[in-house]
This record gives structure tokens, sequence and C-alpha cells, in this order.
């Protein structure tokens, strides 16, 4: 079993990367195997909105997500960290969802995956960014697992907060339990990607 955080600060060594490793070391002692794959210091460019994936099935833009596509796919449940920038999640998280939408083919996509979600604000936002983790969890027909919102404001305020930690350390051992449930959507009910009017007929 794999399990993968992904931490969307620019931040190599942040309060969300040290609520995210808490959540691998949890996964790790029921026995999963762990990965974090961070965006700092990566190219991550935006969806250009071309629609090749849904032709060619693959995503013709050439990047770091590259690789991350590969560990997406291989992991049977994942983590997304985030702290709040200006009220919602960080550039780098909505671009990550943006470029998920090339993952929509059998064998290619996030489907039956266990999803947690880890937010860390200031201030203001982390209700918003958890709405939105967990609407891309549900149209993407993950498994949504349990999440951890922190308030940490200075660099190592996270490892300052204890019953945070040890919602994260819970985090990774819940997840790895869905993981072994091996719960899986029924094909008949695809998810809807479009909202319905007149466009649509």
């Amino acid at each position: 079993m794999k399990i993968l955080a992904v931490s969307c600060s620019p931040r190599k060594k942040g309060n969300t990367v040290s609520l995210l490793e808490e959540t691998l070391r949890g996964a790790a002692e029921s026995g999963a195997n762990i990965e974090l794959f961070s965006v700092s210091g990566k190219n991550i460019r935006g969806c250009d909105g071309c629609y090749s994936c849904l032709t060619e099935g693959d995503c013709h833009i050439q990047d770091d997500m590259q690789p991350l596509y590969e560990k997406l796919i291989g992991a049977d449940g994942i983590v997304f960290g985030s702290p709040i920038y200006f009220y919602g999640m960080t550039a780098q998280a909505k671009t990550i969802m943006d470029r998920t939408f090339a993952l929509n083919k059998p064998g290619k996509s996030l489907a039956n995956k266990v999803a947690g979600v880890i937010v860390v604000a200031g201030s203001l936002g982390l209700i918003d960014v958890l709405k939105d983790f967990y609407f891309f969890t549900t149209i993407k027909r993950m498994l949504p697992a349990n999440f951890v919102a922190a308030y940490a404001t200075e660099k190592r305020d996270a490892k300052k907060l204890e019953k945070g930690m040890n919602a994260a350390f819970k985090l990774g051992k819940e997840i790895v339990q869905l993981v072994d449930r091996k719960f899986e959507f029924p094909n008949e009910f695809p998810r809807n990607f479009f909202a319905f009017g007149t466009h649509t007929h």
C-alpha cells in the first residue's frame, strides 16, 4: 500500500509539511509505504484549457506535473496539504487540481483512492479551502477521509499544536484503514462535471 502526501506549499519545510509528515508517520506505523511530494522548487504550469487530454489521453504540458501524475496514479491514498494565502488555497494547489483534469481514463484516474486534507491558516480561509478540496475529491470519485485544520502563523508553530499533530498522525492511520476496505464507487453512477442549463439541453 502506498500513501502519498502532496504539499502545495511553496515552502519546503513549513507548517503544512510538518503536519503532512506526521500524517505519513501515522500511515507508516500502520504498515504503509509513504512518500512526500513538495511543490517547492517545482515547475508546474497552469492548465491551458486545450482539452488535448480528452482526445489524446495525456496532458501535453511537459513539466514537473508529469512525475506527479505517476505518483498520484500509483498511490492508494493521498493527503493534500495547503497553507491559506489570501483566504484561499495556494496557487500551486489550484494548479494541481486543474491539471488532474487529465486523469480521466480507466487505470489513469484518482477514482476509488482515499483522500485526506490538511490546511493551515494564520487567520481566515480554512473552511472555504476544505470545502473546495472535498468537492474536488467528490468530483474525482475519491473516498474522503478526515481533515486537519490548524492555525499556525510562524515557522514551526504547527509542531507546538499537540492536538493538531495528533490529529494528523491519526489521519494517516485512518487513510490506511480506509484503503484496506477496498471501497469502489459503482461505475453506473458517474460524477457530473457540468451544471445543467440552456447550453446543455
